[in-house]
């Protein structure tokens, strides 16, 4: 499976980047899933919802199922958190995944960067992330995209990629 991901600082443009590459790539005719990671607690269910009622009782996993889509919860109940190999085995057969987070992983990467933002550069320290989308002109030893060229941006991850 070709993976590729978005990594950057928090409020660096890692999810509009990541939206902009979704809808660019799928728009050229690619079928693109998507791994988010997530550094804190979330849910997508809602208390008082059946599938949430299943899960509070004790359900290790619960499976959301309509015609539309359907969601697979898994509890970890004091598990380790799964690695994005794990993961990426769950997902069905796609021209390619976009990953976003998970920096410290040796896949390929482009990496979000907003001067606004005052953080430094991950990339200098970090030979997996193949360029740098920045809103600020920088000089690094890798290209450096204008952080909303979509285009640009999505011919390099697809040719990266080879596709």
């Amino acid at each position: 499976m070709r993976i590729y991901g978005v990594v950057g600082w928090k409020n660096a443009g890692k999810t509009g980047l990541m939206e902009r590459m979704v809808a660019e790539i799928t728009a050229r005719g690619f079928t693109v899933s998507t791994v988010k990671h997530a550094h804190h607690s979330f849910d997508v269910d809602h208390a008082g919802k059946d599938s949430h009622r299943h899960r509070v009782a004790g359900a290790s996993e619960v499976l959301l199922a309509s015609r539309h889509r359907f969601a697979l919860m898994h509890e970890l109940k004091g598990e380790d958190e799964p690695d994005l190999a794990m993961l990426l085995g769950k997902l069905a057969p796609v021209d390619l995944v976009l990953i976003e987070g998970y920096k410290r992983d040796a896949h390929p990467k482009i990496e979000a960067h907003r001067a606004e933002t005052g953080n430094a550069l991950i990339a200098p320290g970090d030979t997996s992330i193949r360029a740098v989308a920045s809103d600020v002109m920088l000089t690094l030893d890798r290209p450096v995209f204008d952080l909303n060229d979509t285009d640009a941006i999505a011919d390099f991850i697809l040719a990266e990629v080879g596709l």
